[in-house]
Formats: structure tokens, C-alpha cells, sequence
């Protein structure tokens, strides 16, 4: 979102002389209690599951089942086993999906929990985005429901046991049609109590109201009465969303006037001391980062309000901001102090560009180039829950063609990578599970089981004993990879080198499918390449006098080893004699060097 031109910033009486929230839903939150110090991480490595469809056992699910007849996971069914396993992966975080409590529409009235209306809940399951109580754990993944808090706080502990840290989602910008806390701290608001229904806009509002006007989507409801309708989470400001709107969600109003485009910041609106509070509520329960969804549909100003003051009482709390606007990019990351990034509309649809659409992938360079200073900021990815399996039909069709892809989207910085649960083992996605169809990526919004995992998981034993052989190849090369990102400082510290400069012209090397780059930390060398290609070819890598003066490179002979499968030779490092190295189809090569 563009700023409006119009800015009224808060001025001192509304924080106090050091900078801290006022007011009655910013009390002082205890700090979190950490049982486990955990090992520094230069680099993240994510693991993203939902837990919903991680731990599902059931082999029979049918599209658009409910709980009873599909299952769900639990968070119980995540031990110590299976994140042992997780962390073997290579894991240092687990970002765990959907376990605030959204709408969905499985009845747990018997547990003093409001039922939702079916018609604003998009699936059985429903959207982890349309939050219910930002003070809650959805009810789905517990075994014991009246316990299903204390559920996932043992399950940050055992996380924590495991060696890795814990992120969870903050989903800023949209509510469920129906919210209510049923959980949060005596005295907290609900979002939208006391709000003046009768204007689209107040500065005392949570919500945009679309006055005298019934909620009434492009297709049919039910008896799900709104009046006066609220504005959707998509910025739809009329009564009338589509389909194809987030009709199952409500716009939260921090202060913007979007009818004239003036923002009211000044005194703090209400929505911003209610959010500040939500964070540091789930800060003290021991999280170490929380993904933001969808940070550009939220005033700048909050971020930059809002989290230097949760990370005054809990400093070691990191924020990823999903966005997708480069030119936003240093804004939000300097202004917003955000800690990281989503890089999707740069390095993600690039290579996606380049695996699926036959683009150069002298591209790649552009990449790094667009967010020179920043790169390290950004977190790199293949797959999320948003997006299409890079096995899918609709992506790449095949998992074997992923390590062109994987290692420069990991390898190209020091930034934090990310994989989505299953992707590690080639998940096709090739379900339609309900409201999700069959489009190339794993439901958010039904009930359903995850083959690949339930194949890993072998009953809970986390040891791919009913995996296919080429899954337990791919599962291996994830884990190759990984372990590399962290245990090579050229790769998690190191400095970055793009050598495609010096071999557009150069014969023995194809700019349109291969890609090559340095990395370089101490004594070491990294000479890393890649095919993006169906055919297997040996090529000659020019590296430039300029690389051997930055870093102090000696040149000659010495002995060198290719990091992917282990095999040791002799190799000359020369500024004047190519490097000489073969790539296999859909292949790629890390040549270390001392």
C-alpha cells in the first residue's frame, strides 16, 4: 500500500518517555522463560508444516470430508522423535502454521467455543488466516481441547529440546467475519467492541463498516446475517465480495481513512495497542520469531511502533515479513525493522521463470543485484503454503529436477532458507481435496493427510520407512544440502561472487542454462554451478583477476572437493585457465577449495 499523503504521526504523549505502548491492552507481558539455551544460528534453515495436515495418519480422506471422516492432526503428534528427525534434516526453526485459532466448521460449543457460521468459512477445515481468537490455539490439533494451550507450549519446549527455535504466525491485517476471544487476558477488548457501526470510518474503529448496507457476497450464504457489512480482508470496501475476495475475513482498521486517503495515527488507534499486546502475549510464551502475513496491507508506522517495543522485553523475538514489492523492500526492513523478508517476487519467480518458462538464467544475476546490500535479509524458498509443489504438474512436474533451483535459492547469500513439509520428499500435490482443487498445492482449507509424509512419518516413527526409494534419495540430497548451508562459513558467513560477467562469450559455458557464482569466507573457496538442463555437459567457468585480488586467492594447483558427492581431485584455480567441471542433467557442483 502506497503512504497517503496525508500523515498525522503519533506525537509523545501517546507512549511513554521511553518509548513504551501506554493504554489499557499494553501491560507489561512477563519475560519468556527459556529452558534451553540453543546453539547460534548463522544461517536459518525453516521447516513450515501445518500441523493440521502434518500429523494426519488417515490414507482414506475424502474431498471436502469433515474432522470425523478425514481426521487432523495433532500437536501432540509432533514428539521428540519426530522432530530429532526434523533437525537431522538440517532444520534450525520450525514455523508452525495455522495454530492460532481461525474458523472452521467443526462444532466445539460443548467446550464453550462459539460454532461458526459455514457459510463464511472457506472449506470444513477453514483458512489458518481467518483468525477466531488471536488468544487461542485452534481446537483442531488438540488432543485434549480444554488443555490445547498448554498443548503447544510443550510443544515449544520439545521444539527447543530438539535444538531448533520456534516460529509462529501473526496475521495482522484480517479477522474472521465472526471473531471472539474466549481466551484472552481478563480486561482485553475484542476487536470491534465499541465500534460505531454507522460510519465507514472512525479512528476509534477496529473495522470499516459499509453503513446501511447488508453483507451479501456474489453467491449464496445461507442465513449468515451481517449488518451493517464490514469490509473484507482483501480491501474489498463494499457488501458485495466475490469468490475470488477474502469474503471469509474482515479488514482491520489501523487508523487509514482509505475513503480520502488520510491516515490518523495520532492519538494511537486503538487496533495498534490491541495487536502490540497479542504479540508480547505469545512473545511470553517462549516463540522466537513470528511470521507477519501479509505486512504491506498494514501501515508502515505500526511496524515501526510496534515491534522495537516487543523486542525491548524480548530481544532475542525475529520478524519475517511476507511481502511481495521489491520496492518496498528497504522500507520495511529499515523502517519497519523487520529482520527478514520474503524474496518471492524476486529470486522465487525468477527461477521459477527460468526452471519452467525456458528464461536465461543469466537472469539470476538481476536477482542479487535488485537487493544488493539487503540480500542477506531476505528469506529464499521453492515452496510455501501459498504456493504450487515445485513436484507438481503445474510447477516443475518432477523432484528431481529440483538442485539447480535449491542450491542457488540456498546458497546464493547467507539469508535464511525455507522448506514447506513434504517438499524434502517430492510431494506432488496432485489432490483435490475439497475447497482447495486440484491446482498444485496442499489444501489450507480442508481436512486431509499428506501422502509423503504419512509415508515418512511410518506410523510415528519419523524413519521414511515406507518411503519409495527415489523419495528416500531425494530426502537425502534436502539433507546433504541443509547440513552444508550451516556447517560451510563460506555459505552461512561468507561473501558472494558472480562470475557469470566473464563467461556470456565463453563457449564452454551456457549463460541460458547454467549459473555459476563464488563463495568465499577465510581461507576458503567455494565454486559453486548449476544445470538448468536435460542434458549433461562439461563446462569451463572463467574466473576474473578481480575475484583472486578481493579475497587474496593464491592461484595454482590444489587438491579440491565437490561438497555433493564427496569426490576429492586435483584442480587448478586460475584466473588465465578455466575451471573445468561436468554437471549431470538437472545437476550442480560445490567445489570447495582451500
Amino acid at each position: 500500500m502506497s503512504s497517503p499523503e496525508k500523515i498525522q504521526r503519533p506525537t509523545a504523549p501517546a507512549v511513554t518517555p521511553t518509548g513504551k505502548a501506554t493504554g489499557p491492552t499494553s501491560k507489561n507481558m512477563p519475560k519468556a522463560k527459556r529452558k534451553h539455551k540453543l546453539p547460534v544460528v548463522d544461517k536459518p534453515v525453516i521447516y513450515q508444516m501445518i500441523p493440521r495436515l502434518f500429523a494426519n495418519m488417515n490414507e482414506n480422506c475424502v474431498p471436502d470430508g469433515d474432522i470425523t471422516q478425514n481426521g487432523c492432526g495433532k500437536l501432540n503428534d509432533i514428539t521428540d522423535t519426530v522432530l530429532a528427525s526434523i533437525h537431522d534434516l538440517g532444520a534450525t526453526h520450525v514455523w508452525y502454521t495455522g495454530v492460532i485459532e481461525h474458523a472452521h466448521a467443526t462444532d466445539y460449543s460443548a467446550f464453550g467455543i462459539t460454532p461458526d457460521d459455514p457459510s463464511v468459512v472457506k472449506g470444513k477445515a477453514g483458512s489458518p488466516y481467518a483468525i477466531k481468537d488471536y488468544y487461542d490455539i485452534d481446537p483442531d490439533i488438540a488432543v485434549s481441547v480444554p488443555d490445547r494451550i498448554k498443548e503447544f507450549e510443550a510443544l515449544i519446549d520439545r521444539t527447543h529440546n530438539a535444538g531448533m527455535r520456534v516460529v509462529m504466525d501473526f496475521v495482522p491485517n484480517h479477522v474472521a467475519r465472526c471473531y471472539h476471544s474466549d481466551a484472552a487476558p481478563t480486561g482485553i477488548e475484542d476487536f470491534g467492541q465499541g465500534d460505531d457501526s454507522t460510519k465507514f470510518f472512525s479512528p476509534a474503529n477496529n473495522f470499516y463498516y459499509i453503513p446501511r448496507q447488508l453483507f451479501q457476497p456474489q453467491f449464496p450464504i445461507g442465513d449468515y446475517n451481517e449488518f451493517p457489512a464490514k469490509a473484507s480482508g482483501n480491501d474489498c470496501f463494499n457488501a458485495f465480495p466475490s469468490r475470488n475476495d477474502w469474503y471469509e475475513t474482515v479488514k482491520l482498521n489501523y487508523g487509514v481513512d482509505y475513503g480520502d486517503g488520510t491516515c490518523h495515527f495520532n492519538p494511537i488507534p486503538p487496533t495498534w495497542f490491541k495487536m502490540l499486546h497479542i504479540l508480547r502475549y505469545w512473545a511470553a510464551k517462549g516463540i522466537d520469531a513470528f511470521r507477519c502475513d501479509m505486512v504491506f496491507m498494514v501501515p508502515l508506522d505500526f511496524w515501526e511502533w510496534a515491534i522495537p517495543q516487543v523486542k525491548d522485553t524480548y530481544p532475542h523475538i525475529q520478524f519475517i515479513a511476507e511481502i511481495y514489492d521489491v520496492n518496498l523492500y528497504r522500507d520495511f526492513l529499515f523502517r519497519g525493522h523487520f529482520d527478514y523478508l520474503y524474496d518471492k517476487v524476486n529470486l522465487y519467480d525468477t527461477l521459477r521463470d527460468v526452471q519452467c518458462h525456458h528464461h536465461s538464467a543469466a537472469t539470476i544475476t538481476d536477482c542479487w543485484q535488485r537487493i544488493d546490500g539487503i540480500g542477506a535479509r531476505m528469506l529464499n524458498f521453492l515452496e510455501n503454503h501459498d504456493e504450487q509443489r515445485f513436484a507438481s504438474a503445474e510447477y516443475a512436474g518432477d523432484a528431481s529436477k529440483v538442485l539447480p533451483s535449491l542450491i542457488v535459492s540456498s546458497m546464493i547469500s547467507t539469508a535464511p532458507f525455507m522448506i514447506y513439509a513434504g517438499q524434502e520428499l517430492g510431494e506432488k500435490a496432485d489432490d483435490a481435496e475439497g475447497f482447495s482443487g486440484k491446482d498444485g498445492r496442499t489444501t489450507i482449507f480442508d481436512y486431509w493427510s499428506i501422502p509423503t509424509l504419512r509415508r515418512w512419518l511410518n506410523g510415528g516413527k519419523a524413519d521414511g520407512g515406507a518411503l519409495s526409494a527415489e523419495e528416500r534419495d531425494l530426502r537425502a540430497i534436502y539433507a546433504k544440502v541443509l547440513h552444508l548451508l550451516n556447517s560451510e562459513p563460506a555459505i552461512s558467513k561468507g561473501d558472494f561472487f558472480d562470475v557469470m560477467y566473464v563467461n556470456f562469450e565463453n563457449p564452454h559455458f551456457s549463460p541460458h542454462r547454467n549459473y555459476a557464482f563464488l563463495r568465499h569466507y577465510g581461507d576458503t573457496t567455494l565454486l559453486i554451478a548449476v544445470n538448468f538442463s536435460d542434458k549433461a555437459t562439461d563446462i569451463a567457468i572463467n574466473i576474473p583477476r578481480l575475484a583472486f585480488d578481493m579475497y587474496g586467492i593464491q592461484e595454482g594447483k590444489r587438491t579440491a572437493t565437490e561438497l555433493l558427492s564427496g569426490r576429492r581431485q586435483n584442480r587448478t584455480l586460475s584466473s588465465t585457465v578455466p575451471f573445468l567441471t561436468a554437471l549431470p542433467p538437472w545437476g550442480a557442483v560445490v567445489w570447495k577449495m582451500k
